[in-house]
């Protein structure tokens, strides 16, 4: 099912952390282009991105600093947080984007919880950093099997153009992505 953009939120968990990962320089590089699509999910879809956790400004590329909102909940809390779970409910958000972080442990506890109250949850897996590289695919595996997605910010942004079904959008999305 394509996820709706004015139903969508992206929650980053611990995001900073994962710039001083021991990560491959590959997915390094891959991660930075992600974190720099992330204004436009915000500019052409108005889709909220809020930073869980650690989160230091001056280590994210300039244009995400201006498109992320910090909310001061550590990754683990997440889900008893009032005022988290409120503006969901304000905004009748349903379907929960989540990334940072580290996989197998916070972003994977935060995926369930929300599962389990009723979103639908996707991981991106672009910007989603494990600890333990090995346990990547173990985690997504078994996120699989609570029907928690794994897709990248690319993907999410046609997904989002391709339901608004809107040929000037799908045009901005595909010049973005180019």
């Amino acid at each position: 099912m394509l996820a709706d953009p004015r139903r969508s939120r992206i929650v980053l968990i611990n995001l900073t952390r994962g710039e001083q990962a021991n990560i491959p320089a590959e997915f390094a590089a891959r991660r930075r282009a992600s974190l720099a699509l992330l204004p436009g999910c915000q500019g052409v879809f108005g889709v909220s991105q809020l930073a869980i956790g650690e989160y230091e400004p001056d280590q994210s590329p300039d244009g995400v600093v201006h498109s992320i909102v910090p909310i001061d909940v550590d990754g683990l809390s997440l889900w008893r947080d009032q005022e988290f779970t409120a503006s969901l409910a304000e905004s009748n958000v349903g379907v929960i984007f989540l990334g940072g972080a580290w996989l197998e442990e916070d972003v994977f506890i935060a995926a369930l919880e929300g599962v389990r109250l009723g979103y639908d949850v996707r991981v991106l897996a672009d910007l989603t950093v494990a600890r333990v590289e090995a346990d990547r695919s173990l985690v997504l595996d078994r996120l699989a099997l609570h029907g928690v997605l794994a897709t990248t910010v690319r993907q999410t942004l046609l997904e989002w153009a391709v339901c608004l079904d809107d040929p000037i959008l799908k045009q901005r999305v595909l010049q973005l992505l180019s």
